[in-house]
């Protein structure tokens, strides 16, 4: 019977790393066989370290010394990577950022861009970022061909420095970007907001604002406001406000169609020496035809919006005229008109009635005000322009005021938060009269800050009459 050499004790097998139990030849875990393991050294030789020959006289390298200790007590290192020239595996030395390439020679530039090594070509190739323009781009060198430019590239940042063109649109995010035809910022891709998301316009005699207010992700709201002269050379001052019908198709462009065809009508029809009180109920029909157009529009022109079909669209309208002392409401739906007197003591007015479901029950005596509003039917209308409209009755009434006051012309989304004539007053900015832009941003600011559930727009005009001593005419139509 043979006697194996006894291995010294191995903390584990080589083979799978697992402690072997003492005296087992072979690991009992991969069968490994502990035999075949060499056994160690009794001693341990200390190996000479082999020392660099000493550098010519003149080109010694000087070693830095240690800096101070960190606050973590670390030492700095000794050496550092860039204190040492080094050479690479030809015996060449290494060029540094300040080093002139050694094939090369000192006066030779290196090169200005970033370039790709390890190519075939043994010179340095500049990278190519569009390379779906070149040939032997992409496919040749087996980069990806990127789908737009780099913005390292200098090319990019020499386009990003340059000034917008006069009259381009700056990015509201980054102030220096270009934004293109689909509303991004050509620099960080910013989308930009919709030129109607917000809307301001003043004219000598009347502002109006528009907002998207807080919750809505579109203005569906629009408006017009513009002046003009009677036959006799006297102004005439104009104001229009829709509403979209969020629940019909495109409400957005059914309030831009009508606010701008009914502010086309009367500025057609009041030089020409219409009635004021006809000009706007005329007005209001036109501006139903153009609602109901884009109802008759050709199935092409709405492939991209699979919705489109599915009702006409739709929207309200109020509007005020000033002209010859008089003052001209009309309206279909439920945007409204206040009367704010320039003396607050005085009585305030709504000037217009709504068109829907609480006005009804209100007049036909089955609720009172309070009720019916509080009722969640409240606002739905019976009363729009818009091609499935059941009768288009435009509501149109003239009041001759005998004191100076301001006409608030608003959509839903400004008196759901100031709801009565008093409410509204109350939140007219006391120099309204005379700064009629001011005070229709804080009235939709006012709307905002009650929560903003709806899109915001008012029309302010400042009415302004001579003293006629007491009592007022009011004709209503």
């Amino acid at each position: 019977m043979s006697q194996s050499h006894q291995q010294p004790a191995l903390s584990k097998c080589p083979g799978c790393e697992e402690p072997p139990v003492a005296g087992d030849l072979f690991c009992g875990a991969c069968g490994y066989d502990l035999s075949a393991v060499p056994a160690r050294p009794d001693d341990r030789p200390t190996m000479a370290i082999t020392v660099p020959p000493a550098a010519p006289a003149g080109e010694a390298v000087r070693w830095p010394t240690a800096e101070e200790t960190d606050s973590s007590d670390v030492p700095a290192p000794v050496v550092r990577p860039a204190d040492v020239p080094g050479t690479d595996s030809g015996g060449r030395p290494l060029t540094g950022p300040d080093t002139p390439d050694a094939e090369s020679g000192p006066d030779a530039a290196s090169p200005s861009g970033p370039v790709r090594t390890g190519g075939p070509d043994s010179a340095a190739a500049r990278v190519r970022h569009d390379d779906r323009a070149d040939p032997g781009g992409a496919e040749a060198s087996g980069d990806f061909a990127l789908a737009a430019p780099d913005p390292r590239a200098p090319e990019h940042a020499a386009a990003l420095a340059a000034a917008p063109a006069p009259g381009a649109k700056v990015c509201v995010a980054c102030r220096s970007g270009r934004v293109d035809a689909d509303g991004y910022c050509e620099n960080c891709g910013h989308a930009q907001p919709r030129e109607r998301d917000h809307m301001e316009q003043e004219l000598d005699a009347v502002a109006a604002v528009s907002d998207r207010g807080l919750r809505h992700h579109r203005n569906e709201d629009s408006f017009a406001v513009s002046s003009t002269a009677l036959p006799d050379g006297s102004p005439a001052v104009v104001a229009i406000v829709c509403d979209g019908v969020s629940s019909a198709s495109r409400p957005d462009e059914a309030s831009a169609a009508a606010a701008s065809a009914a502010n086309e009508a009367l500025l057609e029809s009041l030089p020409r020496g219409a009635h004021p009180q006809q000009a706007m109920h005329e007005a209001i029909v036109a501006a139903s035809e153009a609602v109901n157009a884009l109802a008759r529009e050709p199935a092409g022109a709405r492939e991209h919006d699979a919705h489109r079909h599915q009702n006409a669209p739709a929207c309200t309208l109020v509007g005020a005229i000033m002209a010859g002392g008089l003052l001209i409401v009309g309206w279909v739906g439920d945007s409204r008109v206040y009367w704010v007197p320039e003396d607050r003591t005085q009585p305030t007015a709504r000037l217009t009635e709504d068109d829907s479901w609480a006005a009804q029950m209100v007049a036909a005596g089955l609720m009172n005000e309070a009720e019916a509003y509080a009722d969640e039917r409240a606002h739905a209308i019976t009363g729009w322009l818009g091609a499935d409209a059941y009768e288009l009755e435009p509501h149109t009434a003239a009041f001759k005021p005998d004191r100076p006051g301001l006409v608030v012309v608003c959509t839903d989304g400004l008196w759901n938060y100031a709801e009565s004539a008093e409410e509204m007053a109350a939140a007219v900015p006391a120099d309204a009269r005379e700064q009629p832009l001011h005070a229709a941003r804080a009235l939709v600011g006012h709307a905002l800050d009650g929560g903003g559930h709806d899109n915001v727009t008012v029309a302010l005009l400042p009415f302004a009459v001579r003293p006629q001593g007491a009592g007022s005419a009011c004709d209503t139509v």
